[in-house]
């Protein structure tokens, strides 16, 4: 992605979003040559956008001169559907999860691909967990992905399938066995992971239903599942279904 872009004919809508989508998991901090690298804008031109940006409030510069996306962003995608009155509806149900398990819990959703994380509360155990309120993760390597992998559509089942990145050396990468495991999700109505995502986190979530549909995944991530995954799958579900009782439908506008 070079300098003198293709995108010199786009508008500057398009150009400011292309600044914006240069940001993803593994780029959460970038320089100004960067950030017109990967969005194929000249320097000039991403410089002049990047200043707007950071005037309104959608990028803010690090002390070091990196650009980061800005809270005003963030707070703007909170209004999404999604976001909002899932967060709201689902956050008794989320503390009183935490306070029966002292473990880390995710309320997750699918956004294509992969898997948003809408809300998360921390656990008293030190264990690794690489969520964050707002990232994306693979779906076939966390439980709340594997709950929302196991009710999508084709289409987003075959895409995943076609690319099963392995994370650690306990990621389920092989198609067939994924597809076996999904199948046990429907049967027994959660998932669970063991270092699949990060050494030394175990995690197990179940769906979320309203109207019929599975619309969300409710997760808890842990040390270990050897005594506690009855117990846990158990709070989970009651949490689940609360929830999904609450949501008026299929979360959409």
């Amino acid at each position: 992605m070079a300098g003198n872009s293709t995108r010199q004919g786009h508008s500057v809508t398009s150009r400011a979003l292309a600044i914006l989508a240069a940001f993803d998991q593994r780029h959460r901090r970038l320089t100004l040559t960067e950030l017109a690298a990967r969005a194929e804008l000249p320097v000039p031109t991403a410089h002049r956008l990047v200043g707007e940006l950071v005037a309104w409030g959608a990028l803010s510069r690090t002390e070091s001169g990196n650009y980061v996306i800005g809270r005003r962003l963030w707070d703007i995608g909170l209004l999404a559907p999604v976001q909002s009155g899932l967060r709201q509806i689902a956050s008794p149900y989320l503390h009183d999860l935490y306070g029966a398990t002292l473990a880390t819990v995710h309320l997750a959703v699918r956004d294509g691909v992969r898997v948003l994380y809408v809300d998360r509360l921390s656990g008293h155990a030190s264990v690794p967990v690489v969520s964050t309120i707002g990232s994306r993760l693979p779906l076939h390597a966390t439980a709340v992905g594997k709950v929302l992998l196991a009710h999508a559509p084709s289409e987003v089942q075959s895409a995943v399938f076609g690319d099963l990145a392995r994370i650690t050396r306990y990621t389920i990468s092989q198609p067939g066995a994924l597809s076996r495991q999904l199948d046990r999700v429907r049967e027994d109505d959660y998932a669970t992971t063991v270092e699949e995502m990060s050494l030394g986190a175990c995690s197990v979530a179940v769906p979320i239903r309203a109207g019929g549909e599975v619309v969300a995944a409710l997760g808890v991530v842990v040390p270990s599942l050897d005594r506690d995954q009855a117990r846990l799958v158990s709070a989970l579900q009651v949490a689940a279904r609360g929830i999904g009782r609450s949501v008026p439908g299929p979360l959409t506008d």
